[in-house]
């Protein structure tokens, strides 16, 4: 048999994290959960079937996972499981004569297993040092460190296989390293990513745990079991009514557990062809690979194919953010995530930290996973959608195109804004295709070299408007990787040509005009239209986004601080763009009315309510007190006060755009606006949907693309981009706003 996995909408590339329930276990769980619904606790017949399926799960549970022996303890889940295994362990270990105790876990561990021991040892006061294990580049645990150890270990902690990488261990070789030197250690094994995808003999070892989880392999959530060895230490971790033996009480779920034994039942039947055989799995992980490399060209696999599961494919495109990468396939409806679903918010992977890759790996990782039961014509499809990826990365100069004659989308003319953690990097563009790059940031350069080359553009200028304090020098090595497309002359420390007075592009003039305060070399870059107005001001770090730059680092001087923003005041008005070095509010587009009303100092200096004595007494005094409070380096700036915008679910925006004054604005990037029909999906003309991504928000300031008098309902895949655009809108005097609730994602 075979259920299928993919939607017609959705290409589910997650399977890691979690997996759809299959529709006969779904099934199975509807059945029990109204016709089998009796508590195997109740006398009476419907509870004594009920009692039967749970018995029946558990002999099942036993053949699956090879376990003649010991406990199998129904659980809601892995986490659970690695509670209850962990508290056993140390409550047993409290009379423990060891002088130096420690606890080990693997350092590629999933965060519940250390979150766990961390927990439980200080609640339990068991004073144990908690070391992590290391792994080699391969993410091969230290079996050295092990035997260092193990001797003074209350509990080890490993895994089967690991969650981000698929890596799987020698739990052979781990066995032998920790029962030589300690026999009667604890030893727990996370086997959640094990099941269906390898071969489990747990009664033949001398593991004392192994907690999995349904959900991983398309059972309910909520649902999953513990093995624990006989004889190994036990203390129930949920006490109540005496169920499951007295081991763990409350009303077993047994919906879920008849979904377990439907899997099981699947897992054993030699004649089913649900779950595929590994060289089926390792054609799968082939075909995806090539896939993956025909469309994004130079990617790194941040493990080896040769020690991991074929079900997870861990990678990084070499000149793209994992976030573009999965904002991309997400709009294209390719599910992936980056790293562990259960890591958000973190920089970089701990497990690829821990295998030693660089940063930017590290940073820019994407999960693909998919689970046992696929079909070759999921996977199929799956290759097939990502290939369809290819001419949409190159229409927007995110690969360089392998046709002689590629297929580009018209330059994004005007001005774009790139940022990398919180730092700015702004491109101009003019017309005639001449452009001016303004404060590059190493980690950019291959994205500004592709697009300069696949735009043939001619680069009048790679500008600093300082030394910056946090980062390399980009110009000198974008200069040096563009080659002939910059003009071949001499040029001073921030890049500017030494003979020059202003740099023209078509009909603009930039100039420059030294800003000190942040620092000693500070400069503004001004560029003036045709009628001497000044369209942007790229002012570095002199003046942010509601702040203003550091001025007690090296060099920087509160009282040039404010000659130069007098300086400043005297040739910008109210519409001129300030185009700042760093961000560190998402505001992205700012002019300079808005600037001084969110900015109290700046403004108070320009208005003359305060001298600059004032100005600098209150600017050094600020500096001091924020330098012990915030970790920017180069400026403070003070959060802005929470908007209330407006929220609109789909239908309202829905109704709202069939009157002629509403307009869609859809801030997603044109990589991701181009793999859907957003105009499509609200039945709205397309001259009614706009795509001003938070890149181009600047742009679409100066150049009037909004009228204040519009009605704008914006939009992104989540909701919270076009949030923090809406909210930008709104700082900028735009009235009539709505942020789609849930973007997209509760759209579809």
């Amino acid at each position: 048999m075979s259920d299928s996995l993919f939607s017609s909408e959705q290409i589910y590339l997650d399977a890691n994290a979690t997996t759809p329930v299959l529709p006969c276990i779904a099934q199975v769980v509807s059945h029990t959960m109204q016709i089998c619904f009796g508590n195997p606790s109740s006398p009476h017949i419907t509870g004594i079937q009920a009692k039967h399926l749970l018995e029946q799960t558990r002999e099942n549970a036993r053949t699956v996972i090879g376990a003649k022996e010991g406990n199998i303890l129904f659980t809601s889940g892995a986490t659970e499981g690695i509670q209850t295994a962990v508290v056993s362990t140390l409550i047993n270990a409290k009379t423990h004569k060891i002088n130096n105790p420690v606890l080990l876990y693997g350092a590629t561990e999933h965060k519940a297993v250390p979150n766990t021991l961390k927990h439980w040892n200080d609640v339990l006061g068991i004073n144990a040092k908690i070391l992590a294990i290391p792994v080699d580049s391969e993410g091969i645990l230290d079996l050295t460190f092990i035997a260092e150890h193990i001797p003074n270990a209350l509990m080890i902690c490993t895994m089967a296989v690991n969650n981000e990488t698929g890596v799987y261990q020698d739990l052979d070789a781990i066995e032998q390293t920790i029962r030589f030197l300690n026999p009667d250690v604890s030893w727990m094994v996370d086997c959640v990513q094990a099941l269906g995808k390898k071969q489990l003999n747990l009664s033949a070892t001398t593991i004392d745990y192994a907690p999995f989880s349904g959900h991983k392999l398309y059972a309910p959530k909520g649902i999953g079991f513990l093995y624990i060895r006989a004889g190994s230490a036990y203390t129930p971790f949920i006490a109540g009514g005496g169920q499951e033996s007295g081991m763990r009480s409350g009303t077993e779920n047994l919906p879920g557990i008849a979904g377990l034994n439907k899997l099981f039942s699947l897992l054993l039947d030699r004649s089913d062809t649900t779950f595929k055989p590994i060289d089926v799995l390792n054609s799968y992980r082939t075909q995806i690979k090539c896939a993956i490399e025909d469309t994004f060209g130079e990617v790194t696999f941040n493990h080896s194919f040769e020690h991991s599961v074929p079900t997870t494919l861990n990678f990084a495109v070499n000149e793209l953010t994992s976030k573009e990468v999965i904002d991309l396939f997400d709009a294209a409806g390719i599910r992936v995530s980056g790293g562990s679903a259960c890591s958000t918010g973190s920089s970089t992977s701990f497990v690829l930290d821990a295998m030693g890759v660089n940063q930017w790996q590290s940073e820019n990782a994407i999960r693909l996973s998919f689970g046992p039961a696929a079909t070759a014509e999921e996977i199929a499809n799956a290759c097939e959608s990502i290939r369809a990826l290819k001419a949409i990365l190159q229409a927007n100069c995110l690969i360089v195109s392998d046709s002689a004659t590629p297929h580009q989308d018209v330059c994004a003319l005007g001005l774009t804004q790139f940022r990398h953690q919180g730092a700015c990097c702004w491109l101009y563009v003019s017309e005639n295709k001449q452009a001016i790059i303004i404060d590059p940031i190493v980690e950019l350069i291959p994205r500004l070299e592709k697009i300069a080359n696949t735009q043939n553009l001619t680069i009048k200028a790679v500008l600093n408007t300082h030394a910056h304090q946090e980062r390399h020098c980009g110009v000198t090595l974008l200069r040096s990787v563009l080659g002939s497309r910059c003009d071949d002359i001499e040029i001073d420390k921030l890049g500017w040509p030494i003979h020059a007075a202003y740099i023209d592009l078509n009909n603009q003039r930039l100039e420059k005009i030294a800003t000190p305060g942040h620092s000693e070399d500070s400069v503004s870059y001004v560029l003036k239209n045709e009628d001497n107005h000044i369209n942007y001001c790229f002012c570095g770090d002199l003046i942010l986004p509601a702040g203003l730059g550091n001025t007690s680092l090296a060099g920087g001087s509160a009282k040039a601080m404010a000659h130069s923003i007098l300086a400043l005041a005297e040739q910008l008005d109210e519409t001129s763009v300030i185009c700042s070095g760093h961000d560190y509010l998402q505001c992205f587009a700012m002019n300079w009315e808005a600037e001084q009303q969110q900015t109290p100092l700046l403004n108070g200096l320009i208005n003359g309510q305060m001298s600059i004595d004032e100005f600098v007494i209150k600017k050094q005094l600020d500096d001091q007190a924020k330098e012990k409070s915030r970790s920017q380096l180069c400026g403070y700036v003070t959060a802005l006060p929470e908007l209330s915008i407006q929220q609109l679910n789909f239908d309202s925006a829905k109704a709202m755009l069939t009157k002629n004054d509403a307009y869609l604005i859809d801030t997603r990037e044109p990589y991701e606006h181009g793999a859907n029909n957003v105009s499509q999906l609200f039945r709205t003309k397309e001259i009614k949907t706009l795509n001003i991504p938070l890149s181009r928000m600047a742009n679409a300031l100066m150049e009037g693309q909004l009228s204040k008098s519009g009605k704008y309902i914006l939009l992104c895949r989540s909701g919270n981009r076009s949030k923090l655009a809406a909210a930008n809108l709104t700082q900028l005097g735009y009235q009539t706003v709505y942020n789609l609730e849930g973007g997209l994602a509760l759209s579809l």
